[in-house]
């Protein structure tokens, strides 16, 4: 297929999204599988970086298993979107800001170190915005690791983890806070992040691969950003399944072709009546619509879409400061 990327660039964005290497000199191993040098490899996502076609290149956590999060929603007047939009991001724990074509138009989704972090990042957006704060927290998980391949759409399905949160010891918890603005871009990674918060470099290698091996950490490798990648129509939908269903619809769903995401979340009633959520993301909505409706017709239930007219934030989850 023809792609605005170099081949060096292309391989780094479609086949390390995961199974990135956990060796003292990943970049160096990555560069022998590519049959180029290091330099070009460091060179291409420090480009791709710069492009804001990836993220970060590191660590994605599983949800509530080092921390809290959950997916909030406002209902903000047209004339006061960009204002409120811009309190909401300014927020270090609100990792993810989009505008969707609904009544409730702005939806984040926030993180914290706990329960009590997390309600008082949420009372603060309700006292800046002045407005009623809908949060949705995760209580299942069908399908929620998102990856992208470059040539034919969504990457792979893992199965669901589990919400057991760990109880964290003070190094773990910075170098949770360490891995998460990325792995820093240079031969030995892990011995940098090491460095910063009196680590050795084993120790980190050791520590990663045994969350991996756990759950804890679900994927390792370079986080792409979809809207760069060209997936630029992004649409939640939303269902309301009784309780005693909601499991068993999940499951069909999640392993539906198209479905990015999937996940059971806490009504908020009685503006929110939704519990069952699908992520789909394609290239245009003349391509997401029939993916849509056969997703309805697969629930058996009627469904709700929302589709993202603007992204203000986009990044890494932030669980902890690093202290």
């Amino acid at each position: 297929m023809d792609s605005p990327y170099s081949p060096t660039e292309f391989r780094l964005l479609n086949d390390f999204q995961r199974g990135f290497p956990l060796v003292a000199e990943p970049f160096a191993d990555i560069a022998r599988r590519l049959e180029c040098a290091q330099e070009d490899v460091l060179r291409a996502l420090d480009h791709l970086q710069q492009r804001g076609a990836i993220s970060r290149v590191g660590a994605v956590f599983a949800p509530w298993r080092v921390g809290v999060s959950t997916l909030a929603a406002i209902a903000v007047p047209p004339e006061r979107l960009d204002e409120v939009a811009a309190r909401v991001s300014a927020h270090a724990e609100v990792n993810h800001n989009y505008q969707r074509d609904h009544h409730f138009n702005l939806w984040f989704v926030a993180t914290a170190a706990d329960e009590t972090a997390l309600a008082a990042v949420l009372d603060g957006i309700a006292g800046e915005s002045g407005r009623q704060v809908l949060s949705l927290p995760l209580v299942e998980q069908f399908h929620i690791d998102l990856g992208f391949d470059l040539c034919n759409g969504i990457k792979d399905r893992p199965a669901a983890g589990s919400f057991e949160r760990l109880a964290l010891s003070g190094e773990q918890r910075r170098l949770v806070a360490a891995l998460q603005p990325g792995l820093p871009l240079v031969e030995r990674p892990f011995a940098a992040i090491g460095r910063q918060i009196g680590m050795s470099e084993g120790d980190v290698i050791s520590l990663i691969a045994g969350w991996q091996e756990s759950g804890v950490v679900k994927r390792l490798g370079v986080v792409v950003r979809h809207h760069e990648l060209g997936y630029t129509a992004n649409a939640m939908v939303v269902f309301d399944v009784p309780d005693d269903a909601v499991s068993a619809v999940g499951t069909r769903l999640a392993h539906e072709h198209g479905v990015t995401l999937c996940y059971r979340r806490k009504r908020n009633l009685p503006e929110w009546p939704y519990n069952l959520y699908c992520m789909v993301h394609g290239r245009s909505r003349e391509e997401v619509m029939p993916v849509i409706e056969r997703l309805c017709r697969v629930a058996g239930h009627p469904c709700e879409h929302l589709f993202s007219t603007r992204r203000f934030k986009q990044q890494g989850a932030r669980y902890f400061d690093g202290r």
